[in-house]
């Protein structure tokens, strides 16, 4: 044998190697991406129903719940009124109108039935979903500004799935998944 072919089958299979490493890297790195957005899509779906059912809470007692056991007796035996607003406007005399608006309360809804699926484990609903024994962290305030009561909501997921949302990132999107804000009167989640 000679040193050409000695050294084409060498440089062979050191090519077969380094394409596989090449391939198994590129796919790990997908797959990965993979997972990751299949969890972080359960947390948002998590995030929107804690939304969902404090935008309720709020509805019915006039602020946010400001602990879980608060929220998570709500969603056990708190009740939804479906409300129909009507208005009437009267034309004064001199051309200004008048508004009054009457309120008829249509019905209840529990909340366990509107917002829940049948069966639903109301002790998980801060569990994270990709984090058993971790919940999301809440925030939920009144306050004053500018002379108006306002009310302050935040639940932010503390462990991310995914390593490189950090709280010092300067791109909101790539901070943890959350929804609401300390410092503003949103219930927007930073990936919408």
């Amino acid at each position: 044998m000679n040193l050409t072919k000695i050294l084409t089958g060498v440089f062979f299979v050191l090519a077969i190697v380094v394409a596989y490493f090449l391939y198994d890297g590129i796919n790990s790195t997908i797959e990965e991406a993979k997972e990751i957005e299949r969890v972080e899509n359960l947390v948002k779906a998590k995030l929107e129903l804690i939304r969902d059912t404090q935008i309720a809470y709020q509805s019915t007692y006039g602020d946010y719940a400001d602990t879980w056991e608060k929220l998570i007796s709500y969603a056990d035996s708190g009740n939804i009124y479906v409300i129909q607003r009507t208005e009437e406007i009267e034309i004064l005399d001199y051309g200004a109108e008048r508004s009054t608006f009457v309120y008829d309360t249509l019905g209840i809804i529990p909340v366990r039935d509107s917002l829940f699926t049948a069966g639903y484990d109301f002790t998980k609903l801060p569990e994270l979903p990709h984090s058993s024994g971790k919940y999301f962290s809440l925030y939920a305030k009144d306050s004053i500004k500018s002379g108006v009561s306002v009310d302050y909501i935040e639940v932010v997921d503390t462990y991310p799935f995914d390593r490189t949302r950090t709280e010092d990132n300067e791109n909101e999107r790539r901070r943890p998944l959350r929804f609401g804000s300390r410092t503003d009167i949103t219930t927007a989640g930073n990936w919408q």
